[in-house]
């Protein structure tokens, strides 16, 4: 690594510390963290419904803590383009304009879009029937990035999973050819999401996706015993059965994510896998703070310990 990169941060999930915004601030200021990805609820209220009192008070508790917003990860677009195009404008633009007023206060890097639902999307190239079936949203997306770059942030477009039309590596790369979206945007590959869309975790997949990459999740996750590239268990990063270090070590030398951030396993929690905390383990997502700090504490240490460029 040439001594003149930047290192590479890592964050998480604001919820993977705790449950309540301002013991999850306190919790990445002991992680060592300078970030954190926005998501889900703050003070009780979703991104969605942030207004600028919830908003202030969420900046002031970063600011405090000496963490500012790497991500501010709205749902916007996470969603059945079968809905069509009226839906994705009025719902989802709209929840946009009120996303963008809390991004006015907590100041992130990104504002995060998803990439929509398409039906039976795992079953083959994804962009043709977009092009076909659904070609407005070409259009939405890119409106859609325009209107964050617009308010001085920048877009990411997110893969998810259950029928999201990014699936395999060249759905990427065949989207953002078709959306053609200003130059500031980029995707976060959530690289166990595509392996749950069937692209398992790879070398090569990531080199396809590298020059549209600003921003890298990862998380553990195990394949089943009977089918290796079929995800089953939930686990950390260092019993994960795809090619973590080799992978993320990719992403830092490469410089394409100055920031890594940690997500949630998906899959079925395991008797015998020590998930950090007493009482961890769940049938279902996990209901306590210190379930998911365990992990997450976990999974920090694993990458500090093994990739080299994660600053300490």
């Amino acid at each position: 690594m040439s001594d003149l990169r930047r290192e590479v941060d890592l964050t998480a999930l604001n919820f993977m510390g705790s449950r309540d915004f301002d013991a999850a601030v306190q919790q990445f200021a002991r992680w060592g963290l300078r970030w954190m990805d926005v998501w889900g609820e703050i003070y009780g209220k979703s991104i969605a419904e942030l207004d600028h009192e919830t908003t202030s008070r969420a900046a002031t508790a970063l600011e405090r803590a000496g963490l500012r917003t790497y991500c501010l990860s709205t749902r916007i677009f996470d969603d059945h383009v079968e809905r069509g195009e009226e839906a994705f404008r009025t719902e989802h633009l709209g929840a946009l304009d009120r996303a963008l007023e809390a991004a006015a206060v907590l100041k992130p890097r990104f504002v995060r879009l998803i990439a929509g639902k398409l039906d039976d999307a795992a079953d083959g190239p994804t962009v043709p029937r977009l092009k076909r079936d659904h070609p407005w949203v070409a259009e939405v997306y890119r409106e859609a990035a325009q209107r964050i770059v617009d308010a001085g942030f920048l877009p990411t477009l997110e893969n998810e999973v259950n029928d999201c039309f990014l699936a395999q590596p060249h759905d990427f790369v065949d989207f953002v050819d078709w959306v053609q979206p200003p130059e500031q945007f980029s995707i976060t590959w959530d690289i166990q999401n595509a392996w749950q869309m069937g692209a398992f975790p790879s070398l090569e997949a990531y080199r396809t996706l590298r020059p549209l990459i600003g921003y890298v999740h990862t998380k553990g996750g195990r394949a089943a015993e009977e089918d290796p590239t079929l995800l089953k268990w939930n686990v950390g990063l260092d019993a994960a059965s795809w090619p973590v270090v080799e992978i993320i070590q990719a992403v830092v030398d490469d410089g394409v994510s100055p920031v890594v951030c940690l997500n949630p396993s998906h899959g079925t929690w395991r008797a015998d896998y020590d998930y950090g905390a007493p009482g961890a383990l769940n049938p279902t997502l996990p209901s306590t703070p210190a379930d998911l700090a365990g992990i997450t504490g976990k999974d920090l240490d694993f990458l500090r310990t093994h990739i080299d460029g994660i600053r300490s």
